[in-house]
């Protein structure tokens, strides 16, 4: 059974830091492009960040380059999101998504509010 867990999320206050993990399991993580989404109440659900097959590329969206960083270790089937310096404008559920066209596979979500 395919399997994307997401942990991580909760309150946290403007300038503060948190760090989402997603616990894959049921298909092979290494063979497959990860990335982190997030929507937003009222708001479609937009890429935040994206990385590569074996890591070594990694994109972000612009309103969280250099405050993010997506992560991935193949050998513990895990895939993390840390997450810097939050506004309040971060607030949102955060999915995981895994990508080996044409499957693809969504996690549940975890919730991030930024607020003081």
């Amino acid at each position: 059974q395919v399997q994307l867990v997401e942990s991580g999320g909760g309150l946290v206050q403007p300038g503060g830091s948190l760090r989402l993990s997603c616990a894959a399991s049921g298909f092979t993580l290494r063979a497959y492009a990860m990335s982190w989404y997030r929507q937003a109440p009222g708001k479609e659900r937009e890429l935040v960040a994206v990385i590569s097959i074996g890591g070594g590329i990694t994109n972000y969206a612009d309103s969280v380059q250099g405050r993010f960083t997506i992560s991935r270790d193949d050998a513990k089937n895990m895939v993390y999101l840390q997450m810097n310096s939050l506004k309040v404008e971060d607030s949102a559920v955060y999915y995981c998504k895994g990508r080996l066209t044409p499957n693809e596979y969504w996690g549940q979500g975890t919730q991030v509010t930024v607020s003081s």
